[in-house]
């Protein structure tokens, strides 16, 4: 345990962080999900609603520091050939 004040208030900045992370990368790979169900249904309204959900769910996560860009872009484009591919 620590012992310094600056040291307790770091472990729980630290582990406010973490839960914030794993929030925003859980509603990325969710989104990500619901895209992938819509494509398996076939509709094109919900294809198209979440694709854009979840293209935008993964720019926020790289403006909140969870996802670097290049991950990000990576994932977006394989979304988009399996937009383009149905």
């Amino acid at each position: 345990m620590a012992h310094y004040k600056s040291a307790i208030k770091s472990i729980g900045t630290s582990a406010k962080r973490n839960l914030r992370n794993r929030m925003i990368t859980s509603s990325v790979k969710t989104a990500i999900k619901r895209f992938d169900s819509a494509l398996a249904s076939g509709d094109e309204g919900a294809i198209k609603t979440t694709y854009t959900n979840a293209v935008s769910m993964v720019d926020k996560a790289v403006t909140k520091g969870v996802l670097h860009k290049n991950a990000a872009n990576r994932k977006k484009a394989q979304l988009a050939i399996k937009l383009q591919a149905k």
